[in-house]
């Protein structure tokens, strides 16, 4: 059974997004609980808790860690996601918890470190020995710079190994390995390629569509579905075939040519020629020569024939 679980872990190891969701998960849950807290002292005096904030927090840090790492060798984390801690420092491939003196270290490193940088500045201000103390402080807080830079070169050495997530993970030489033994997933990207796709085709729909004149478009659909030929711009009978305006599909309004044989509304050619410069019949697709008002003249009995 060792020997599988060790080939596992060599085949499928603990991913660097699993460990980093852990840890997230571990912080999310310490606001979780500290709200919740506090929530119950919301009846009482505004600030009572402000003065012994980081105590209430190291406590109830303490009282988490008890009940986790401590007897799970496992953060609450670690343990959704399948995730223990490993003793790394002996050399055998099977696997060995943290021992004792590790956990303690941890709570330590994890509990008393924070405790200590929100303790910091109330322990080394106003005191009556001042300067050795602003001394101390300052000293602190140099430790703090170079603790944040050691983190920053820890967490660029773990993206490249993916091994010892957080600092206290390295100094320990503890590291997360499942709990239990993990299957190869066969994972087919057919639906995400499909999705990819789509979506690269929506967006350029979305680029190109404002580009198209669906005006002209339609005009253009509309003069191949009904053509009217044969009719010269002098043909006596232009006012008998064209009493529809050729954009409206009305009896034309104050009726004008554009230099073709089609008779147009004039507020429709008029407002189609100022919003397309290009505009063409949607019939013969005849630029505007010349706007004209039509000569023929047209009986109002005629309209009654339509």
């Amino acid at each position: 059974m060792a020997v599988t679980e060790n080939n596992m872990e060599d085949i499928n190891p603990v991913l660097r997004i699993s460990q980093m969701d852990a840890i997230e998960l571990n912080k999310a849950l310490e606001q979780l609980i500290w709200s919740q807290f506090n929530s119950c002292f919301q009846g009482f005096k505004p600030g009572i808790l402000t003065r012994f904030e980081p105590e209430i927090k190291a406590f109830l840090w303490l009282f988490l860690w008890r009940y986790t790492v401590y007897s799970n060798n496992a953060t609450v984390g670690q343990a959704i996601l399948n995730i223990q801690y490993k003793n790394d420092l002996s050399q055998t491939k099977t696997y060995r918890p943290m021992n004792k003196q590790q956990k303690v270290w941890f709570a330590l490193f994890t509990v008393g470190g924070k405790w200590l940088a929100e303790r910091s500045y109330d322990l080394f201000s106003n005191h009556p020995l001042g300067s050795s103390f602003q001394k101390t402080r300052s000293l602190i807080n140099a430790c703090a710079g170079l603790l944040k830079v050691s983190e920053l070169l820890n967490f660029l050495i773990f993206l490249q190994q993916g091994k010892f997530a957080t600092l206290t993970e390295r100094l320990l030489r503890i590291r997360s390995t499942f709990i239990k033994p993990q299957n190869v997933r066969q994972v087919g990207f057919e639906y995400m390629n499909r999705e990819i796709l789509w979506h690269g085709f929506a967006e350029f729909l979305i680029f190109l569509l404002p580009l198209i004149n669906t005006h002209k478009l339609k005009l253009k659909l509309f003069s191949w579905c009904k053509p009217i030929q044969g009719l010269r711009h002098n043909d006596p009978s232009l006012a008998v075939h064209c009493k529809e305006c050729c954009l409206c599909g009305e009896w034309p309004t104050m009726p004008h040519t554009i230099g073709c044989s089609h008779v147009f509304c004039y507020y429709c050619i008029k407002s189609n020629s100022m919003s397309d410069a290009y505009f063409t019949c949607p019939k013969c697709s005849s630029h505007i020569h010349s706007l004209q008002p039509l000569e023929f003249k047209v009986e109002i009995s005629e309209v009654h024939t339509l």
